[in-house]
């Protein structure tokens, strides 16, 4: 004789019974409420879809306007999904159709998925959406490009880890261990490759505040010359001398740097001296020489005076200002300037004296000694009569 042993049914088990055998009372009993919950249910999500295709015109109408925040929001609208739309309408109207415990449960933790994962969704297309804004009108290199790909995958693992994480804490899973776990691989892969995370962040750095563009002329340290590519570890400076110099990103980041391209004046200084001899009236008439020379030549005198008394001149400081961050006016100007300079001192009778030293000598008796053999005068003869 064969015996079978019956086991107990679950907990779950019972519920799900219970629930399939008062379904047909419940469906009876509230038929009524039931048809209003799915009228509105049907009701919101229509304009849910509505509410998504609206993001979406806007998204196109916003095409070749590059990412500015009715794009981003546009966008982030219409990531929205079907899932989350139907979850989200049941959850709103299980009250008036009176639903049984357990289907209100069920409808309550797919809810709370729905909601998880929809919001990191959105939230990784506001993201996307600022780095695209923050990029807009750049052109970076490959591997940096390379980089932002990173950065986007990243972000995504994140996000949706995080949702996934609160989704198991919701059914009840103790996650503890999960985040601890995670937090200390984090920290162990973090402190392995700082170095190479410090140079991508740095990159990243670069693209968002763009100190600095591909093509920018910069100063750095003892560096001079124009940024020829940004990359995800280095950037790549050509000097003006012709060297490439790779510079690390972090580096560049720590110390002070100089922009070039985005001056908008270069300022010309002359130091010029002229001779103690010069009559105090021609001293006086040195500023409105120089600022009239300057002016002439489409510049601004911000410094025009005397600076001091000199070893073999009376010097003097002018600074003339050019409106331009291009040295290829800034030269020619300065050249005219000079020579300017040079040809009305001239017609003005003034010399500018280059450092002489004369030394004299004494003899024992305390008779100067002169530095130049003295000149014995010649006799002339007259060929004619012989006279001298």
């Amino acid at each position: 004789m064969l015996i079978t042993a019956r086991t107990k049914p679950t907990h779950f088990e019972s519920q799900l019974k219970a629930f399939i055998g008062d379904t047909p009372d419940w469906i009876a009993d509230h038929w009524l409420s039931i048809l209003v919950a799915i009228g509105i249910a049907v009701g919101i999500a229509l304009f849910l879809h509505t509410l998504r295709s609206w993001g979406m015109r806007l998204c196109r109408n916003s095409d070749g306007n590059g990412a500015n925040w009715y794009t981003i929001f546009g966008r982030t609208i219409s990531r929205t999904n079907n899932f989350f739309i139907v979850m989200t309408a049941i959850r709103l109207v299980v009250n008036v159709a009176e639903t049984p415990p357990l289907l209100d449960k069920t409808i309550t933790f797919l809810f709370t998925i729905a909601v998880t994962f929809q919001v990191a969704i959105w939230i990784r297309e506001v993201i996307f959406g600022l780095i695209e804004h923050r990029t807009r009108g750049d052109s970076p290199s490959e591997s940096l490009a390379s980089a932002v790909g990173i950065i986007r995958l990243l972000i995504s693992i994140a996000l949706f880890a995080i949702a996934l994480v609160m989704v198991l804490g919701n059914v009840g899973v103790n996650v503890t261990g999960l985040i601890a776990g995670l937090g200390v691989g984090g920290i162990a892969i973090g402190l392995a490759a700082q170095g190479i995370f410090g140079d991508l962040i740095a990159a990243l750095s670069i693209l968002f505040t763009r100190p600095f563009r591909v093509g920018d002329n910069i100063k750095f340290d003892q560096t001079s010359g124009t940024v020829a590519e940004i990359g995800l570890k280095s950037t790549r400076v050509r000097s003006f001398d012709g060297e490439m110099h790779i510079i690390s990103n972090r580096q560049l980041l720590d110390k002070e740097l100089q922009n070039l391209t985005d001056r908008t004046r270069i300022r010309l200084p002359f130091k010029i001296g002229v001779a103690y001899e010069t009559p105090p009236e021609k001293l006086e008439k040195l500023h409105d020489i120089f600022k009239e020379i300057v002016e002439a030549n489409g510049a601004t005198a911000v410094r025009n005076g005397f600076s001091g008394f000199g070893d073999s001149s009376i010097d003097y400081e002018l600074i003339a200002e050019v409106a331009t961050g291009s040295w290829d006016v800034g030269h020619p100007t300065r050249d005219r300037i000079l020579i300017g300079i040079v040809r009305r001192l001239a017609d003005e009778g003034i010399s500018i004296p280059y450092p002489t030293q004369t030394t004299y000598t004494a003899a024992p008796d305390g008779r100067i000694i002169m530095p130049y053999p003295e000149v014995t005068p010649v006799m002339r003869v007259d060929k004619e009569d012989g006279e001298r």
